[in-house]
């Protein structure tokens, strides 16, 4: 199993990192347009091998995407990071043309791949895919959910003052501060139902702080996170690679599915060796359907601002 990571930023070199670390690829390419800088990071991790046990060859390349040929799965990290006061959205005229380029390249060299879209703002990077490569839809996949979830269980668990392993939710809707939609009301410690331990008021905090987990981690920073992402992808691309048929909330292309057309936004699925395999109905409620609507609305504006 061969990945290959375009951007050896932080987001991207953690998910070499964690790739590595879970010992199931044969190689991870990392690829960035700064001269050496890919190769330092790998080498860098390729130093950790002998001491963390893994196995997986960390290559590190210059914007030489024929390094990248015959990768099974495509993780593209590329783009400005968040600023700052900056939203997702404000990302899309740089990281627009960024993601067109580096996708049809990497398409090029590996015609067969599934690319992983990580770069906001990440619905609308994702659908661009869709809209540009011509790929089958099972194989363009955003990562956002998935990102949004793992945040949503640490404030249920900060919440419940409960282990996280005990803890299970989901995110869906748009990727964005005001587009996603914590499911609360199917959350759960043990199967057994958060709202039997949580007041109302203290759920709308959960999901609150869970929206803006985002914009939090970059006032704190000064830029974007980037451990959950990296493991965020990670996990996605073991589901993949593993063919373990594993549901995560994704961004995926809907035609008709939670009564919405032509937009990629977040929705649970199932991941296995093809991609998506299979995207997963919830029955909303009508709030969380009018929610739901809201954040499409809201991505499909955003959509509205690329050249396609």
């Amino acid at each position: 199993m061969k990945i290959t990571v375009v951007g050896a930023g932080a987001v991207g070199a953690s998910c070499a990192e964690y790739i590595a670390l879970r010992n199931f690829a044969s190689e991870v390419v990392m690829l960035d347009i700064k001269e050496g800088f890919a190769e330092g990071k790998a080498m860098d991790l390729m130093q950790t091998a002998s001491l963390l046990k893994f196995d997986t060859k960390i290559t590190g390349v210059t914007n030489n995407y024929s390094k990248t040929v015959n990768s099974d799965v495509c993780v593209i990290t590329s783009g400005i990071p968040r600023k700052p006061g900056m939203t997702r959205e404000e990302l899309i005229g740089i990281n627009a043309n960024i993601v067109k380029m580096v996708s049809s390249s990497l398409l090029e060299h590996s015609p067969n791949t599934i690319i992983i879209v990580v770069s906001n703002p990440m619905d609308t990077m994702a659908y661009l895919v869709h809209k540009t490569t011509k790929m089958a839809k099972n194989k363009i996949i955003g990562m956002g959910g998935t990102l949004d979830s793992a945040r949503f269980k640490y404030r249920l668990a900060e919440a419940l003052n409960a282990p996280i392993s005990d803890v299970n939710g989901m995110v869906i809707g748009g990727h964005s501060d005001k587009g996603m939609l914590p499911l609360t009301r199917l959350a759960t410690r043990n199967s057994v139902p958060v709202t039997e331990f949580l007041a109302t008021d203290r759920l709308e905090k959960v999901a609150a702080d869970t929206k803006v987990g985002g914009a939090t981690l970059t006032g704190l920073l000064g830029t974007s996170a980037w451990y959950a992402p990296g493991a965020a992808v990670s996990s996605m691309v073991h589901a993949i690679a593993n063919d373990t048929q594993k549901m995560f909330p994704v961004s995926t292309l809907l035609e008709g599915e939670y009564d919405l057309d032509d937009i990629s936004i977040g929705v649970p699925v199932i991941l296995g060796k093809n991609g998506i395999e299979k995207i997963v109905k919830i029955n909303l409620t009508d709030a969380e359907k009018t929610k739901m609507q809201e954040s499409a609305t809201a991505v499909r504006k955003t959509n509205g601002l690329l050249e396609l």
